[in-house]
């Protein structure tokens, strides 16, 4: 038999491990035991398993007189100690936390504290407490050449809309970028000026104004409508 046993011990509270001399007895190692659990000498029940979840029993370790040897414990067992009568020691007290009076606190009691982080945020203006950016926000880059061919999107089915970019810039009657698009035919709702702007030139109905996403630029060549007679 080896001079030393390399063992697991598992308490309510603790799980470790430990080396022991198979020659002490169990009296003797109760006594280590409840400077390692906690749990007072008399309320020890001790048990030998094969592992941590392992619930068979390998030995009850019941006899104080006995060496530790004498239940053949092995290396990396588990000693499992169970507390006879829990209400005269700390034992299941330091994990039960259904026991603590849990402190609570208003809303209105919160916010008339200064040492809260709701108070530190108003201090120091942050988050929700932070004053508004004066600083406008800085407009997407718009690759769309002046000249260029393209196609505007539809929400026609079937319809496609084809022109030249005359305007790529900001305006009065909106925030933003906006494009503008001489049409090929007819389609569009104005001249090239609106509310009494004008941003470039082109016959009446042919101009229309489109943010940039509703703009596709390449080679699209002039495609003409053909109207049959019931359309005339």
């Amino acid at each position: 038999m080896t001079s030393i046993v390399k063992l697991f011990v598992v308490s309510p509270d603790t799980r470790s491990e430990r080396r022991f001399d198979p020659h002490v007895t169990i009296e003797q190692l109760k006594a280590k035991l409840e400077l390692i659990t906690g749990i007072p000498v008399q309320n020890q029940k001790l048990s030998l398993h094969n592992g941590d979840d392992n619930s068979q029993v390998v030995a009850q370790l019941d006899d104080d007189a006995k060496p530790l040897g004498y239940y053949s414990a092995r290396d990396f067992q588990t000693i499992k100690v169970v507390d006879t009568n829990p209400s005269t020691s700390f034992t299941g007290q330091l994990s039960d936390v259904s026991q603590v009076e849990k402190f609570e606190l208003s809303e209105d009691a919160y916010a008339q504290r200064t040492d809260s982080v709701l108070a530190y945020k108003q201090r120091h203006k942050v988050g929700r407490f932070a004053p508004p950016s004066t600083e406008p926000t800085p407009e997407p880059a718009v690759n769309i050449p002046i000249g260029s061919r393209c196609e505007v999107e539809s929400t026609e089915p079937g319809l496609t809309k084809r022109g030249a970019v005359r305007f790529v810039d900001q305006t009065e009657f909106a925030t933003g970028i906006w494009v503008g698009v001489e049409y090929d035919e007819p389609m569009g709702k104005n001249d090239g000026s609106l509310k009494g702007v004008r941003y470039f030139t082109c016959r009446p109905n042919y101009g229309v104004f489109v943010r940039p996403t509703k703009v596709t630029v390449g080679d699209f060549p002039v495609q003409e409508i053909d109207f049959d007679d019931e359309e005339i």
